[in-house]
């Protein structure tokens, strides 16, 4: 219900708000915003490297900060800066996303891969990864001593 009364709401307030307006603290409000995506980011790496079952959503978090940054950065930006905008979206920020979302889509495939990668670098081959897409994804236990 709520979300259907978001849509008037929407509509309402993009024809009251001013195109243009001042913002103070914009560059904290940025550099906030720009840590929080960090730590996503860096939780998500975390989690895939540990196979942590924190993966799936460190990785949605992620997907939806980056997707919020090339909106607004694009939103945002005008002249020379648009043009980086659409670069950092199109090269960075929306690739990014979509390697979020496959890992909360089938994190356990991304988990093998990732596993798979890392056998392959540590032995120095350079052939090919192939995965098991029927294997399970292992869960760290916890000894009996921790419960």
């Amino acid at each position: 219900m709520i979300a259907l009364g978001l849509v008037p709401w929407s509509i309402w307030l993009t024809s009251v708000l001013p195109s243009h307006e001042r913002a103070e603290h914009w560059d904290v409000a940025w550099g906030g915003f720009d840590l929080m995506l960090a730590a996503a980011l860096l939780g998500t790496a975390v989690c895939a490297w540990r196979n942590s079952p924190l993966l799936e959503p460190f990785a949605s978090s992620a997907a939806t900060l980056l997707v919020v940054d090339a909106w607004f950065d694009l939103l945002t930006s005008g002249g020379h800066n648009l043009v980086y905008a659409v670069m950092l979206a199109v090269a960075a920020e929306l690739p990014l996303t979509i390697v979020c979302v496959w890992i909360v889509h089938d994190g356990e495939t991304f988990v093998r891969t990732l596993a798979a990668w890392r056998r392959s670098s540590s032995h120095g081959s350079s052939a090919p990864v192939v995965t098991c897409p029927g294997a399970e994804r292992a869960t760290p236990r916890r000894s009996s001593a921790a419960r």
